[in-house]
């Protein structure tokens, strides 16, 4: 059975809220990256495609955590808030991790003179980007919900793993990508204050656009889920 009760959970409860502030956060991270920040001065104009690039990757890690932590919450105890979490963070990391791919591209054209290589960083993030895909594919494979649900639950525990592969692979593989600046082993971020700023700025708004997005797809598919139970009694 499912259950028709909210769960507590703040993305909800502030639903209305995050969309707005969302824009208001990205518009001043827009800014700061456009005109505010200095100009790098080995790359050129091109390196502003980080402040888009590297909050991208990051929500994309942060949305696929979620998805584990929530495949956790519905294999422990059933309740399908925990499921629509999960799906809702699947296809919101889905969407960003694509997005996380072409900006990639879009510096790696004018910084390597190809806009694709085999680079360990591309091939994991790519095998991440078609994993949860393929999450999102088995949802559609049964209509029943309790099996549906377990079946993804199980996939999203086992899909984390590539997600410090990603992150690491520049440093345990071959890799002609970017070492980290910030999420270093050793050491502290490599960034010039301004531009550090103008990231961590760039990070908070691509939080609130996430959560603003996943707060509007958890409403749709508690909806779906309360549908689906009107329709069985």
């Amino acid at each position: 059975m499912i259950e028709t009760t909210a769960a507590p959970f703040p993305t909800l409860r502030l639903r209305p809220w995050l969309a707005p502030v969302a824009l208001a956060a990205a518009a001043v991270g827009t800014y700061m990256a456009l005109f505010w920040a200095p100009t790098d001065a080995v790359q050129g104009e091109v390196y502003r495609i980080i402040y888009v690039h590297v909050p991208l990757a990051w929500l994309s890690y942060l949305a696929f955590v979620v998805v584990f932590l929530a495949s956790i919450g519905w294999l422990w105890s059933r309740r399908p808030w925990f499921d629509a979490l999960a799906v809702s963070s699947a296809e919101v990391g889905v969407l960003f991790t694509g997005l996380f791919i072409v900006a990639g591209s879009i510096w790696a054209k004018p910084t390597w003179g190809v806009w694709w290589t085999w680079d360990p960083r591309l091939v994991t993030t790519s095998v991440m980007f078609v994993m949860y895909l393929g999450y999102l594919l088995l949802r559609s494979l049964s209509t029943d919900f309790q099996r549906r649900a377990t079946r993804a639950a199980v996939l999203g525990v086992i899909a984390v793993v590539d997600i410090p592969i990603v992150h690491l692979s520049v440093i345990w593989m071959n890799s002609i990508h970017q070492l980290p600046t910030v999420l270093r082993m050793t050491g502290g971020p490599t960034l010039d204050p301004t531009m550090g700023l103008t990231l961590g700025v760039n990070v908070v708004a691509f939080t609130l656009v996430y959560l603003a997005l996943l707060g509007e797809r958890m409403h749709i598919e508690r909806a779906r889920q309360r549908l689906v139970l009107e329709r069985r009694s």
